[in-house]
């Protein structure tokens, strides 16, 4: 009896032990396939150094989660501000040397050489089929019918102001461009610096006399139309719009020295509650969730229309849209495949849109409204209205339509004119020589 059951205990303990060994080398074979599995590094190019709050918050956020899903693969970014970003951007064309990832401005002064000179890789419809891109959003990252780049926000402008400054000195937020003056004024003779700007960028310059353009004529497509047709010199309404600009000018509307004034001053004069007002884009939507602010000044945020003029015939709803800022992968890239994994990744609706939108980070590119919870801060309220509210939009505005040097001649033309090196009629006749020269 004994015997028996030891042959056949025997055979038993040879097949336990060979699937115990077929076991165990599965999962070595599976250990040894993930940790050989190749090292990769993805350059990322991005114009967001902040990495703590906003857009630069979200990006971090979704580049570290895509790093910890994918411990092969290294992601190097490499962040300046808009204008340094400009220059070495530059400097990567012409060594060919591009990023794997790089932000775009879906503008035809920039992102329009970059898709005609081959460096931006094309990203197929299917590939972002149900990332909710309208087509009007993916318009000016398009070139011969081929995608190139995606949206990451949706831009206008609006002029934002402070809440506590303007009840502490009983000034009305202004609805007119008079009473815009008027506020300027009051505020100048209490120390107060009334609209923070960041002259020294000059391209916030050229964005406000747009506004101005829009709002003496309630015609979107003017400033356009004349440059095109290079007849800018004899038009009234840009030369009224321009004297507009220089009246601000001329009462104090801007902060001391601002033609002198980058982004970043600008924006932390306001955060300071050193201005009363501060006119620039929705994409500073997250001022109003930033960690780095006080709870004094993130209370007292708030957004509106830009004012409209008395006599003109834009209506407060007339806005200047766009879909800017975005990203694009090199088409040179040694990583191409990978590079395009991170950025579908990334602009997945769930993740940009979604987090982005309920962390108060950004306004997407994308459909937002879908994510609202009704926990919205104050701005993303008052933005999502206005936007909302649009009966007209502008598209691409007028210094980034048309070639990079008409860009950089007439922004450089916007700022002499607020610095009063030149007159508005000398302005205009300088524009119009500038259309004769870049449009054709």
């Amino acid at each position: 009896m004994l015997r028996k059951t030891f042959k056949l205990v025997i055979p038993v303990l040879i097949v336990t032990a060979i699937i115990i060994g077929l076991f165990a080398g599965i999962q070595n074979n599976l250990t040894a396939s993930a940790s050989t599995k190749k090292a990769i590094e993805i350059k990322f190019f991005s114009n967001l150094p902040d990495r703590t709050s906003n857009q630069g918050k979200l990006e971090q956020m979704l580049i570290d989660s895509y790093m910890k899903a994918n411990p092969n693969v290294k992601i190097k970014v490499e962040a300046l501000q808009d204008e340094p970003y400009k220059q070495k951007f530059k400097v990567y064309v012409a060594t060919n040397q591009m990023p794997d990832i790089f932000m775009v401005w879906g503008q035809p002064s920039f992102f329009m050489p970059v898709m005609k000179g081959g460096y931006a890789a094309e990203i197929k419809p299917d590939q972002i089929k149900d990332y909710g891109f309208k087509t009007s959003s993916l318009k000016d990252f398009m070139y011969n019918g081929k995608i190139y780049g995606l949206p990451r926000n949706t831009d206008f402008m609006v002029l934002y102001y402070n809440k506590g400054l303007f009840n502490k000195y009983n000034v009305k937020v202004p609805t007119t461009f008079a009473e815009l003056l008027n506020a300027a004024k009051v505020f100048r003779s209490k120390g107060i610096a009334p609209i923070a700007i960041n002259g020294k960028d000059k391209w916030i310059l050229a964005i406000l006399y747009q506004e101005l353009v829009v709002k003496e004529s309630g015609d979107q497509k003017l400033i356009y139309d004349a440059i095109s047709k290079k007849s800018v010199s004899k038009n009234q309404i840009l030369l009224k719009a321009a004297k507009d600009l220089v009246n601000l000018v001329n009462v104090g509307g801007f902060q001391d020295a601002f033609v002198a004034a980058d982004y970043g001053a600008a924006n932390n004069l306001f955060a300071q509650e050193k201005a009363a007002m501060y006119y620039m884009g929705s994409w500073e939507v997250g001022m109003a969730a930033n960690p780095n602010f006080s709870e004094s000044f993130k209370k007292n945020v708030d957004a509106t229309y830009f004012p409209i003029i008395s006599s003109g015939k834009g209506k407060k709803t007339d806005i200047l849209a766009w879909h800017g800022g975005g990203y694009a992968v090199s088409a040179s890239s040694k990583v191409k495949n990978e590079a395009m994994k991170l950025l579908l990744y990334m602009m997945h609706p769930t993740r940009w849109a979604k987090i982005g939108w309920q962390q108060g980070l950004v306004v997407p590119g994308q459909n937002w409204e879908k994510f609202m919870t009704g926990k919205e801060t104050v701005l993303q309220k008052k933005l999502t209205q206005i936007f909302s509210s649009a009966t007209s939009v502008s598209g691409t505005v007028w210094q980034d339509a048309f070639t990079p040097n008409f860009k950089t001649e007439a922004e450089t033309l916007c700022q002499m004119l607020v610095a009063k090196a030149i007159t508005p009629e000398k302005f205009l006749a300088k524009i119009e020589e500038l259309a004769k020269l870049e449009v054709k």
